[in-house]
């Protein structure tokens, strides 16, 4: 496949009983493998040392657990380092399927993506195998990812099948991104801000005796809390420190006016009841019209916001200075 270095990283957590062949199902365009031992209570660092036959795995342990995000940013790091020129994320669990790889690494390679993702929910007659409980909350962490992150053409932001370009991990805060099962939805938030494109890969996934850490109903405060964060940061950066536009306008006179009509007709709309009467014609239509003007603007706003996915590939700028650094 082409001439490109490509490295995968596995994270190893209690996943002893599926890396073995999670490894041996990885095709020969992969150039080295990196297990990660986040501090594994298994040792399963120490497990695919001693029984692994393949020469390109390598094994990274960290000194600590530092959660899956810490253990895939422990791979970039190492990947980076040994000359990769594409690195892709396959969990250990042996829920992926390694024969995609190439799928992944494909838009990558032809200039179309800098980062591409997993999406399960692409093949609706596969949704079906997907838990119940794990489909709804997939759902409604990817609403919350579109608003965040920026990124409103993606689905499935949990999805941990991944593949980046490693000029654009070099330009990635790896300190800055959560470490824990937030990691793939903050590294989008994080794509964003370099104005990275993303694109979903179908998948399908398969749910056999594999223990998932990832609980839903444990995590969804801490996740919605994070996604708030995001949103006002990436509004910020996005509209008002980088540049400025219309958006720029409509989001906060729409608030205001969506506010100030909603919180002024309320209060006529009680103090009317409380007494009996029936409120203005002019407080009715001031209110109605701040309203409706303020969820127009708010509107707009996110019509624009929907527009403004990145579209242009930022690592083709970089490899543009690359040529042009050697030929000077």
């Amino acid at each position: 496949m082409s001439n490109m270095n490509i490295s995968v990283v596995i994270p190893s957590y209690k996943v002893k009983a599926h890396v073995l062949d999670v490894i041996a199902r990885i095709g020969p365009e992969v150039s080295l493998i990196y297990v990660v031992d986040d501090r594994c209570p298994q040792q399963s660092g120490l497990y695919v040392q001693e029984h692994v036959q393949d020469p390109r795995v390598k094994v990274v342990f960290n000194e600590r657990n530092l959660g899956v995000g810490g253990a895939t940013m422990a791979g970039y790091r190492a990947a980076v380092e040994d000359g990769a020129d594409v690195v892709v994320k396959v969990d250990g669990d042996g829920q992926m399927d390694p024969t995609l790889i190439g799928q992944f690494v494909a838009p990558i390679i032809a200039g179309e993506a800098d980062y591409t993702k997993g999406n399960r929910f692409f093949d609706l007659d596969e949704i079906g195998n997907m838990p119940l409980l794990r489909l709804f909350g997939n759902s409604v962490l990817s609403l919350m990812s579109k608003v965040s992150t920026g990124y409103w053409d993606l689905f499935d932001p949990t999805n941990g099948f991944t593949a980046i370009h490693a000029n654009v991990i070099r330009h990635l805060p790896l300190h800055k991104i959560s470490n824990r099962y937030f990691f793939e939805t903050d590294i989008l938030f994080r794509l964003y801000s370099l104005r990275a494109v993303v694109a979903d890969i179908p998948m399908d996934s398969k749910y056999g005796d594999e223990v998932s850490g990832l609980k839903i109903s444990q995590i969804i405060g801490e996740f919605l809390c994070k996604h708030v964060r995001n949103t006002f940061k990436r509004t910020f950066y996005s509209y008002y420190l980088r540049d400025m536009s219309l958006a720029s306008i409509e989001l906060p006179l729409g608030v205001l006016l969506f506010l100030f009509g909603s919180i002024f007709g309320g209060y006529h709309w009680y103090e009317s009841s409380k007494l009996g009467q029936t409120a203005s014609a002019g407080t009715v239509m001031l209110s109605g019209l701040c309203t409706l003007v303020g969820l127009q603007l708010i509107l707009a706003f996110l019509a624009h916001d929907i527009n403004n996915v990145p579209r242009r590939p930022i690592f083709r700028k970089l490899f543009a200075k690359k040529i042009k650094e050697q030929f000077q």
